[in-house]
């Protein structure tokens, strides 16, 4: 029974649980700038191959 007390002691006074938070946490921040940034980016590379396909095809109509 003593060894399990010494045990849960030594847990609660170690220091390796709240560092392993800490790094969840600012894993998770990254992670969601990263999507962020990627639904950022998908949004204006749609809109930019949505504005060239509406060029090509005016050109190509203008030019039959």
């Amino acid at each position: 029974m003593t060894l399990q007390l010494k045990s849960l002691n030594r847990f609660l006074r170690s220091e390796d649980g709240p560092t392993a938070v800490e790094y969840a946490v600012m894993l998770a921040l990254v992670v969601m700038a990263c999507i962020a940034a990627v639904m950022l980016l998908g949004t204006n590379t749609s809109a930019s191959f949505s504005d060239s396909q509406e060029k090509i095809t005016e050109a190509m109509n203008s030019g039959s």
